[in-house]
Formats: C-alpha cells, sequence, structure tokens
C-alpha cells in the first residue's frame, strides 16, 4: 500500500482488459479507481466529478488521448494527465508533453511502472521541491512574473497563469538555484527525482513550455536561458549571458 490511499485515479482507455489490469492493480494499491473507455466518458464524469490524476491512452475511438488533453488545457484546468501510447518512436511523448501531460509510459508496461509515474505527479502536486526557498512569503518575483511557491500558483502582468504540476516542479527547480547552470540530468533530478527516467528531449520540450509561460519573447529568452552544449540557466534579472540563448 502506498501513501495516496485516498487518490482517485480514472483510467480512460478502450482495451477492457488493459483496463480492467490496471485498475485491479492501482486498487490493490490503495487508489480509488475508475474505469472510462473514450474521451466522452471522461468529459461526461468531469461535468460532476473530478480525480486527483487522469490515465489517458492517446488512441481512443472518437476524439483521441491529445485531443481531450488540448481541451482540458485550453479550458484552464491543470488536471493531472499520465499519458499512454503504443508507440515507442518519442514522437507521440514528445508531442504529448508539449500540450501539457505531466508525464508519458509507452505500451507495453508493467503496471507497477505505471504506478511509479503516478505517485511521482502526485507527489510533486501535493509539495514543493525540496530545498525550494521561500521567499517574501514563498513569492518569488521575476519580471512580471509571481511565482507562489506555497500556493503552487504562477501570476503575470497581476493575472493568473494556468501552470501544470510538472512545470511548475520545473520553474520551482529553477528559482532555487539562480544564476548557476544545471545539467538537463540535473534538471531531471532537482524537478522529477533523481529516481525518473525523463530524457533530455523531454526535458527540453517542458523548458520550451516553461518560457512560453514566463518570458516575455520565448524565441529570445531572458530568464531561463540556454547554455550552449550544458544545459540551461535562471537569470531573475534577465541581464544576457555572454553565451548566446
Amino acid at each position: 500500500m502506498n501513501g495516496a490511499l485516498t487518490s482517485m485515479i480514472w483510467v480512460v482507455d478502450d482495451d477492457p482488459e488493459l483496463r480492467k489490469m490496471v485498475s485491479t492493480y492501482l486498487l490493490d494499491q490503495g487508489y480509488d479507481v475508475r474505469g472510462l473507455c473514450d474521451v466522452k466518458q471522461l468529459e461526461a464524469r468531469l461535468e460532476c466529478q473530478r480525480p486527483d490524476l487522469v490515465v489517458l491512452d492517446l488512441m481512443l475511438p472518437g476524439d483521441d488521448g491529445l485531443t481531450a488533453l488540448r481541451r482540458l488545457r485550453d479550458a484552464g484546468d491543470d488536471l493531472p494527465v499520465v499519458m499512454l501510447t503504443a508507440r515507442a518512436d518519442g514522437v507521440d511523448r514528445i508531442i504529448g508533453l508539449e500540450q501539457g501531460a505531466d508525464d508519458y509510459l509507452a505500451k507495453p508496461f508493467l503496471p507497477r511502472e505505471l504506478s511509479a509515474r503516478i505517485e511521482a505527479v502526485l507527489r510533486r502536486r501535493s509539495k514543493i521541491p525540496a530545498g525550494t526557498p521561500v521567499a517574501d512569503g514563498g513569492r518569488i518575483s521575476f519580471g512580471d512574473n509571481v511565482l507562489d511557491l506555497s500556493a503552487r500558483t504562477l501570476w503575470r502582468d497581476n493575472t493568473p497563469t494556468v501552470i501544470t504540476t510538472g512545470e511548475f516542479s520545473l520553474l520551482a527547480a529553477f528559482v532555487q538555484h539562480p544564476h548557476r547552470p544545471l545539467s538537463r540530468e540535473r534538471l531531471i533530478e532537482l524537478a522529477r527525482g533523481p529516481s525518473c527516467e525523463t530524457d533530455s528531449r523531454s526535458m527540453d520540450v517542458q523548458v520550451s513550455r516553461v518560457r512560453k509561460l514566463v518570458e516575455p519573447d520565448p524565441t529570445r529568452p531572458r530568464y531561463v536561458q540556454t547554455v550552449w552544449g550544458y544545459g540551461y540557466v535562471f537569470v531573475p534579472d534577465g541581464e544576457p549571458r555572454l553565451s548566446r540563448s
């Protein structure tokens, strides 16, 4: 049994055997689980209930998982989503992350691996990353942005901005290491944990999403700058580094 005994997980997959297998395993782990077969069922249930996390298959009859995810994010909903994909070439994974998925898992997979991904996402949602500094009541300002570490919110130009759990964890990792170049591997460890199997390309996608949230011009980043051949650096005052970013 894990520590998320009251968390509700919805498993959205049109394969009844896989849905039953995953649901049974997660139930045994102490989760409250609901199985749904398509996007229509998911969106109908969301009108009256809200889970703690959705396990969402990419390939579904009717609207696919990416369409459902895009609608959630466009509506300002930061509901945690772990995406399942039957292809292992990386394209679906990257697209899913670009659309706002918190994590991904390629089929076939072990139920234990999915459970570990779910636990990691819920853990990031439930607490601030270890070592994150709390300044000015938990708020850190840079440019027109205010990151509230206690409330886990981001404000830009005095307007609340939708931010997913993965984006928040990455931005929190940056603000606790200002002016310090961080490799992609170190960022993965800080934002997702030392046992996470996220690759460097996926981290680049997450950095791109964070830039869209906080940069005046994401194509010419001021705050999250590139350290060529190494990784990234957070520059809260927006001053340019000697290297191109």
